[in-house]
Protein backbone atom coordinates (compact mmCIF):
# COMPACT_ATOMS: atom_id res chain seq x y z
CA UNK A 1 0.00 0.00 0.00
CA UNK A 2 1.21 4.03 -0.46
CA UNK A 3 2.07 5.78 2.12
CA UNK A 4 -1.26 8.05 1.47
CA UNK A 5 -3.13 4.95 3.24
CA UNK A 6 -1.78 4.87 6.12
CA UNK A 7 -1.80 8.76 6.22
CA UNK A 8 -5.42 8.47 6.20
CA UNK A 9 -5.85 5.78 8.64
CA UNK A 10 -7.51 3.58 6.29
CA UNK A 11 -4.87 0.36 6.53
CA UNK A 12 -5.62 0.35 9.84
CA UNK A 13 -9.07 -0.94 9.58
CA UNK A 14 -7.79 -4.05 8.09
CA UNK A 15 -4.61 -4.65 10.06
CA UNK A 16 -7.01 -4.33 13.37
CA UNK A 17 -9.05 -7.22 12.05
CA UNK A 18 -5.89 -9.10 11.40
CA UNK A 19 -4.79 -8.50 14.66
CA UNK A 20 -7.82 -9.46 16.49
CA UNK A 21 -7.67 -12.52 14.51
CA UNK A 22 -3.85 -13.57 15.06
CA UNK A 23 -3.17 -13.24 11.89
CA UNK A 24 0.46 -12.12 11.33
CA UNK A 25 1.40 -9.72 8.35
CA UNK A 26 4.14 -7.39 7.25
CA UNK A 27 3.26 -4.07 5.49
CA UNK A 28 4.89 -2.83 2.60
CA UNK A 29 4.59 0.81 1.24
CA UNK A 30 7.18 1.61 -0.87
CA UNK A 31 4.91 2.72 -3.67
CA UNK A 32 4.13 6.09 -5.23
CA UNK A 33 1.07 7.10 -6.81
CA UNK A 34 2.64 6.22 -10.64
CA UNK A 35 4.21 2.81 -9.29
CA UNK A 36 7.59 2.22 -10.98
CA UNK A 37 9.51 -0.79 -11.51
CA UNK A 38 11.33 -0.48 -8.62
CA UNK A 39 8.36 -0.54 -6.86
CA UNK A 40 7.89 -3.82 -7.89
CA UNK A 41 11.15 -5.19 -7.60
CA UNK A 42 11.79 -4.49 -4.12
CA UNK A 43 8.05 -5.95 -3.18
CA UNK A 44 8.88 -9.13 -4.54
CA UNK A 45 11.60 -8.98 -2.16
CA UNK A 46 9.81 -7.91 0.23
CA UNK A 47 7.39 -10.89 -0.47
CA UNK A 48 10.06 -13.97 -0.37
CA UNK A 49 11.28 -12.34 2.80
CA UNK A 50 8.36 -12.39 4.20
CA UNK A 51 7.13 -15.71 3.71
CA UNK A 52 3.42 -14.52 2.84
CA UNK A 53 1.02 -16.97 1.58
CA UNK A 54 -1.34 -13.66 -0.15
CA UNK A 55 -1.42 -10.42 -0.65
CA UNK A 56 -3.71 -7.83 0.91
CA UNK A 57 -3.91 -4.33 -1.60
CA UNK A 58 -5.17 -1.82 0.43
CA UNK A 59 -4.92 1.63 -1.56
CA UNK A 60 -6.12 2.86 -4.89
CA UNK A 61 -4.86 1.99 -8.02
CA UNK A 62 -1.39 2.01 -7.66
CA UNK A 63 -1.51 -0.32 -4.86
CA UNK A 64 -3.63 -2.74 -6.71
CA UNK A 65 -1.20 -2.21 -10.29
CA UNK A 66 1.70 -2.92 -7.97
CA UNK A 67 0.09 -5.82 -5.97
CA UNK A 68 -0.54 -7.70 -9.22
CA UNK A 69 2.74 -7.01 -10.72
CA UNK A 70 4.25 -8.84 -7.21
CA UNK A 71 1.42 -11.35 -8.11
CA UNK A 72 2.27 -12.34 -11.17
CA UNK A 73 6.25 -12.42 -10.80
CA UNK A 74 6.10 -14.83 -7.58
CA UNK A 75 4.70 -17.70 -9.38
CA UNK A 76 6.10 -16.20 -13.03
CA UNK A 77 9.63 -15.60 -11.84
CA UNK A 78 10.78 -15.56 -15.19
CA UNK A 79 9.34 -11.89 -15.75
CA UNK A 80 11.50 -10.49 -12.74
CA UNK A 81 12.86 -7.89 -15.19
CA UNK A 82 8.98 -6.44 -14.89
CA UNK A 83 9.46 -4.85 -18.51
CA UNK A 84 8.60 -8.10 -20.43
CA UNK A 85 5.27 -8.11 -18.82
CA UNK A 86 3.99 -5.19 -20.88
CA UNK A 87 0.94 -5.97 -23.21
CA UNK A 88 -0.22 -9.14 -23.25
CA UNK A 89 2.10 -11.07 -21.24
CA UNK A 90 2.50 -14.69 -22.21
CA UNK A 91 2.72 -16.17 -17.90
CA UNK A 92 1.26 -19.77 -17.38
CA UNK A 93 0.30 -19.61 -14.08
CA UNK A 94 -2.03 -17.56 -11.76
CA UNK A 95 -0.55 -14.88 -9.54
CA UNK A 96 -0.39 -14.80 -5.70
CA UNK A 97 -3.98 -14.86 -4.20
CA UNK A 98 -4.33 -11.30 -3.88
CA UNK A 99 -7.76 -9.32 -1.31
CA UNK A 100 -8.41 -6.37 -2.93
CA UNK A 101 -9.90 -3.18 -0.37
CA UNK A 102 -9.56 -0.34 -2.48
CA UNK A 103 -10.27 3.01 -0.75
CA UNK A 104 -10.67 4.89 -4.10
CA UNK A 105 -13.49 5.35 -6.15
CA UNK A 106 -11.95 4.91 -9.70
CA UNK A 107 -9.86 2.68 -11.29
CA UNK A 108 -11.77 -0.63 -10.35
CA UNK A 109 -8.34 -2.28 -10.44
CA UNK A 110 -9.72 -4.97 -7.65
CA UNK A 111 -12.50 -5.90 -10.56
CA UNK A 112 -9.99 -6.02 -14.08
CA UNK A 113 -7.27 -7.70 -15.92
CA UNK A 114 -5.25 -5.13 -16.06
CA UNK A 115 -2.19 -2.97 -14.54
CA UNK A 116 0.14 -0.32 -15.40
CA UNK A 117 3.64 0.35 -14.39
CA UNK A 118 5.96 3.37 -15.11
CA UNK A 119 9.58 3.09 -16.81
CA UNK A 120 11.20 5.44 -15.07
CA UNK A 121 14.65 5.10 -17.42
CA UNK A 122 12.25 5.31 -20.65
CA UNK A 123 9.71 7.65 -19.03
CA UNK A 124 6.52 5.26 -20.25
CA UNK A 125 3.91 3.56 -18.87
CA UNK A 126 3.86 0.11 -19.38
CA UNK A 127 0.16 -1.40 -19.71
CA UNK A 128 -0.17 -4.82 -18.89
CA UNK A 129 -2.86 -7.24 -19.16
CA UNK A 130 -2.86 -10.27 -17.69
CA UNK A 131 -6.03 -12.88 -17.10
CA UNK A 132 -3.84 -14.25 -14.49
CA UNK A 133 -3.62 -11.26 -12.09
CA UNK A 134 -7.45 -10.81 -11.10
CA UNK A 135 -7.68 -10.13 -7.60
CA UNK A 136 -9.36 -13.18 -6.07
CA UNK A 137 -11.68 -11.24 -3.46
CA UNK A 138 -12.51 -7.57 -3.97
CA UNK A 139 -13.67 -6.18 -0.47
CA UNK A 140 -15.44 -2.78 -1.81
CA UNK A 141 -16.49 -1.19 1.06
CA UNK A 142 -17.32 3.17 1.02
CA UNK A 143 -16.35 3.21 4.39
CA UNK A 144 -12.62 3.00 3.24
CA UNK A 145 -13.52 5.70 0.99
CA UNK A 146 -14.30 8.13 3.34
CA UNK A 147 -11.45 9.67 4.47
CA UNK A 148 -10.05 10.24 1.23
CA UNK A 149 -9.86 14.00 -0.03
CA UNK A 150 -12.39 15.73 -1.63
CA UNK A 151 -9.42 16.49 -4.63
CA UNK A 152 -8.74 12.55 -4.50
CA UNK A 153 -12.63 11.77 -4.81
CA UNK A 154 -12.34 14.05 -7.64
CA UNK A 155 -9.74 13.10 -9.95
CA UNK A 156 -10.30 9.30 -9.06
CA UNK A 157 -14.01 9.56 -9.65
CA UNK A 158 -13.28 11.33 -13.18
CA UNK A 159 -11.05 8.57 -13.93
CA UNK A 160 -13.97 6.07 -13.75
CA UNK A 161 -16.11 8.16 -15.65
CA UNK A 162 -13.60 8.18 -18.69
CA UNK A 163 -13.52 4.29 -18.27
CA UNK A 164 -17.54 4.06 -18.67
CA UNK A 165 -17.23 6.82 -21.27
CA UNK A 166 -14.15 4.98 -23.33
CA UNK A 167 -15.55 1.65 -22.45
CA UNK A 168 -18.95 2.52 -24.55
CA UNK A 169 -17.40 3.79 -27.30
CA UNK A 170 -14.30 1.53 -27.60
CA UNK A 171 -14.11 -0.13 -31.03
CA UNK A 172 -14.28 -3.33 -28.66
CA UNK A 173 -17.64 -2.68 -27.35
CA UNK A 174 -20.91 -4.51 -27.52
CA UNK A 175 -24.09 -5.52 -26.09
CA UNK A 176 -23.19 -6.68 -22.58
CA UNK A 177 -20.15 -4.30 -22.73
CA UNK A 178 -22.46 -1.40 -23.13
CA UNK A 179 -25.20 -2.62 -20.75
CA UNK A 180 -22.14 -2.10 -17.73
CA UNK A 181 -20.41 1.41 -19.60
CA UNK A 182 -23.98 3.34 -19.46
CA UNK A 183 -25.11 2.24 -16.26
CA UNK A 184 -21.90 3.32 -15.09
CA UNK A 185 -22.22 6.77 -16.33
CA UNK A 186 -24.98 7.30 -15.10
CA UNK A 187 -23.87 6.09 -11.44
CA UNK A 188 -21.44 8.23 -11.48
CA UNK A 189 -22.72 11.21 -12.78
CA UNK A 190 -26.10 11.50 -10.25
CA UNK A 191 -22.84 10.57 -7.34
CA UNK A 192 -19.36 11.85 -7.75
CA UNK A 193 -20.57 15.85 -6.53
CA UNK A 194 -21.79 14.54 -3.63
CA UNK A 195 -18.97 11.87 -2.99
CA UNK A 196 -16.97 14.72 -2.72
CA UNK A 197 -19.03 16.63 -0.30
CA UNK A 198 -18.39 13.52 1.74
CA UNK A 199 -22.00 12.67 1.41
CA UNK A 200 -22.28 8.77 2.73
CA UNK A 201 -24.79 7.79 -0.18
CA UNK A 202 -22.60 9.57 -2.59
CA UNK A 203 -19.51 7.42 -1.38
CA UNK A 204 -21.75 4.38 -1.68
CA UNK A 205 -23.12 5.08 -5.39
CA UNK A 206 -19.08 6.15 -6.25
CA UNK A 207 -18.46 2.70 -5.03
CA UNK A 208 -20.44 0.71 -6.86
CA UNK A 209 -20.23 3.11 -10.23
CA UNK A 210 -16.49 2.38 -10.60
CA UNK A 211 -16.86 -0.99 -10.30
CA UNK A 212 -19.37 -1.41 -12.82
CA UNK A 213 -17.63 0.46 -15.25
CA UNK A 214 -14.12 -1.74 -14.68
CA UNK A 215 -16.63 -4.88 -15.02
CA UNK A 216 -17.03 -3.36 -18.52
CA UNK A 217 -13.85 -2.22 -19.81
CA UNK A 218 -11.80 -5.00 -18.43
CA UNK A 219 -13.02 -6.63 -21.39
CA UNK A 220 -13.57 -4.75 -24.48
CA UNK A 221 -10.11 -2.18 -23.41
CA UNK A 222 -10.67 1.97 -23.46
CA UNK A 223 -9.10 4.63 -26.62
CA UNK A 224 -6.98 7.67 -26.45
CA UNK A 225 -7.61 9.24 -23.40
CA UNK A 226 -5.85 7.15 -21.44
CA UNK A 227 -3.38 6.61 -24.26
CA UNK A 228 -2.48 10.07 -23.86
CA UNK A 229 -2.72 10.66 -19.75
CA UNK A 230 -0.28 7.43 -19.22
CA UNK A 231 2.64 9.41 -20.09
CA UNK A 232 1.90 12.34 -18.43
CA UNK A 233 1.70 10.56 -15.58
CA UNK A 234 5.35 8.54 -16.67
CA UNK A 235 7.01 12.16 -17.48
CA UNK A 236 5.37 14.55 -14.27
CA UNK A 237 3.68 12.51 -12.16
CA UNK A 238 0.44 13.91 -13.14
CA UNK A 239 -2.17 12.09 -11.22
CA UNK A 240 -3.88 9.87 -13.46
CA UNK A 241 -7.41 10.74 -13.02
CA UNK A 242 -6.83 14.90 -13.01
CA UNK A 243 -5.11 14.15 -16.52
CA UNK A 244 -8.23 11.90 -17.88
CA UNK A 245 -10.72 13.83 -16.58
CA UNK A 246 -8.56 17.13 -18.91
CA UNK A 247 -8.30 14.97 -21.77
CA UNK A 248 -11.81 13.64 -21.82
CA UNK A 249 -13.93 16.55 -22.94
CA UNK A 250 -11.48 17.13 -25.80
CA UNK A 251 -10.88 13.86 -27.39
CA UNK A 252 -14.76 12.92 -27.21
CA UNK A 253 -15.27 16.03 -29.40
CA UNK A 254 -11.99 14.67 -31.58
CA UNK A 255 -14.50 11.12 -31.77
CA UNK A 256 -18.26 12.23 -31.54
CA UNK A 257 -18.04 11.99 -35.73
CA UNK A 258 -16.84 7.68 -35.48
CA UNK A 259 -19.70 6.86 -32.60
CA UNK A 260 -23.14 6.97 -34.38
CA UNK A 261 -25.60 7.76 -31.49
CA UNK A 262 -24.14 6.48 -28.41
CA UNK A 263 -23.02 10.04 -27.47
CA UNK A 264 -26.72 10.58 -27.10
CA UNK A 265 -27.17 7.94 -24.72
CA UNK A 266 -24.05 9.52 -22.65
CA UNK A 267 -25.78 12.86 -22.22
CA UNK A 268 -29.10 10.95 -21.03
CA UNK A 269 -27.43 9.00 -18.84
CA UNK A 270 -25.07 12.37 -17.51
CA UNK A 271 -28.61 13.59 -16.92
CA UNK A 272 -29.10 16.03 -20.32
CA UNK A 273 -32.67 17.10 -20.27
CA UNK A 274 -34.96 16.56 -24.22
CA UNK A 275 -32.14 14.68 -25.59
CA UNK A 276 -34.40 13.38 -27.88
CA UNK A 277 -35.39 16.23 -29.42
CA UNK A 278 -31.88 17.03 -30.42
CA UNK A 279 -30.15 16.52 -33.59
CA UNK A 280 -27.36 14.37 -33.40
CA UNK A 281 -24.75 17.39 -33.31
CA UNK A 282 -26.21 18.62 -30.66
CA UNK A 283 -26.79 15.77 -28.73
CA UNK A 284 -23.30 15.24 -28.86
CA UNK A 285 -22.13 18.63 -27.98
CA UNK A 286 -24.60 18.28 -25.26
CA UNK A 287 -22.65 14.81 -23.94
CA UNK A 288 -19.32 16.71 -23.89
CA UNK A 289 -20.29 20.04 -22.44
CA UNK A 290 -22.37 17.82 -19.44
CA UNK A 291 -18.94 16.15 -18.64
CA UNK A 292 -16.92 19.86 -18.78
CA UNK A 293 -19.97 20.64 -16.29
CA UNK A 294 -19.20 17.96 -14.12
CA UNK A 295 -16.06 17.78 -14.57
CA UNK A 296 -15.48 21.55 -13.11
CA UNK A 297 -17.71 21.10 -10.63
CA UNK A 298 -15.67 18.86 -8.43
CA UNK A 299 -13.10 21.50 -9.02
CA UNK A 300 -10.41 19.54 -11.80
CA UNK A 301 -8.51 22.39 -13.90
CA UNK A 302 -9.56 22.66 -17.68
CA UNK A 303 -6.05 22.71 -19.47
CA UNK A 304 -2.84 20.97 -19.44
CA UNK A 305 -0.97 24.87 -19.05
CA UNK A 306 1.75 24.10 -16.33
CA UNK A 307 1.97 20.63 -16.49
CA UNK A 308 3.20 19.97 -20.41
CA UNK A 309 5.66 21.60 -21.93
CA UNK A 310 6.13 22.30 -25.18
CA UNK A 311 9.58 20.82 -26.07
CA UNK A 312 8.17 17.49 -24.69
CA UNK A 313 5.08 17.30 -27.17
CA UNK A 314 6.65 14.86 -29.57
CA UNK A 315 7.89 12.45 -27.23
CA UNK A 316 4.05 12.92 -25.40
CA UNK A 317 2.34 12.10 -28.54
CA UNK A 318 4.84 9.18 -29.59
CA UNK A 319 4.53 7.81 -26.92
CA UNK A 320 0.69 7.88 -26.68
CA UNK A 321 0.78 6.39 -30.78
CA UNK A 322 2.27 3.71 -29.05
CA UNK A 323 0.25 3.12 -26.26
CA UNK A 324 -1.85 -0.28 -25.53
CA UNK A 325 -4.93 1.72 -25.56
CA UNK A 326 -4.44 3.45 -28.31
CA UNK A 327 -5.75 0.92 -30.96
CA UNK A 328 -9.00 0.19 -29.00
CA UNK A 329 -9.94 4.37 -30.07
CA UNK A 330 -13.45 4.48 -31.92
CA UNK A 331 -11.73 7.01 -34.51
CA UNK A 332 -8.21 5.79 -36.06
CA UNK A 333 -5.66 8.67 -35.23
CA UNK A 334 -2.15 9.10 -35.47
CA UNK A 335 0.71 10.94 -33.85
CA UNK A 336 0.54 14.18 -35.78
CA UNK A 337 -3.36 14.68 -34.61
CA UNK A 338 -2.69 13.46 -31.04
CA UNK A 339 0.17 16.14 -31.06
CA UNK A 340 -2.84 18.47 -31.95
CA UNK A 341 -4.91 17.42 -29.48
CA UNK A 342 -2.11 17.89 -26.63
CA UNK A 343 -1.54 21.04 -28.05
CA UNK A 344 -5.09 22.39 -28.31
CA UNK A 345 -5.35 21.99 -24.75
CA UNK A 346 -2.22 24.09 -23.79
Amino acid sequence: MPSSSLRFNVTSKVTSLLDKANIPYELYTNIKPNPSIENVQTGVKAFKASNADIIVAIGGGSSMDTAKAIGIIITNPEFEDVRSLEGVAPTKNKCVPIIAAPTTAGTAAEVTINYVITDEEKNRKMVCVDVHDIPVVAVVDPDMMSTMPASLTAATGMDALTHAIEGYITKGAWELSDMFHIKAIEIIARSLENAVKNSEEGRKDMALGQYVAGMGFSNVGLGIVHSMAHPLGALYDTPHGIANAIILPTVMEYNASATGEKYRDIAKAMGVMNVDDMTIDEARAAAVNAVKRLSQAVGIPTTLKGIVKEEDLDFLSESAYADACRPGNPRDTSVEEIKALYRSLL
